[in-house]
C-alpha cells in the first residue's frame, strides 16, 4: 500500500519539471506544487489533486482495510 501512490508521484513530478515554473522561473518542486497561479497546466493541478487523495486514502482506517486504489 505504500507504493500504491508511487505512479502519481513521479507523473506529478514529470509534469511539474515541464512547467513554466520549474523552466522559466527556476524555482523548485515544492514551491510550484503549493500555488494555483497560470504557469502551472491544468494537468499538474488535476495530477496534485489525485495525489492528495491518494495519500489521504493511505491514512484513512476503511480504505486500508479494503487497499487503496491503485494508479
Amino acid at each position: 500500500m505504500s507504493k500504491s501512490c508511487k505512479g502519481l508521484a513521479t507523473e506529478l513530478v514529470k509534469c511539474l519539471s515541464e512547467s513554466d515554473c520549474v523552466k522559466v522561473e527556476k524555482r523548485p518542486y515544492r514551491e510550484c506544487v503549493g500555488e494555483k497561479t497560470p504557469s502551472i497546466p491544468s494537468e499538474c493541478v488535476g495530477l496534485r489533486e489525485t495525489y492528495f487523495n491518494c495519500k489521504r486514502g493511505q491514512v484513512d482506517m476503511r480504505a486500508r482495510i479494503r487497499g487503496n486504489k491503485g494508479y
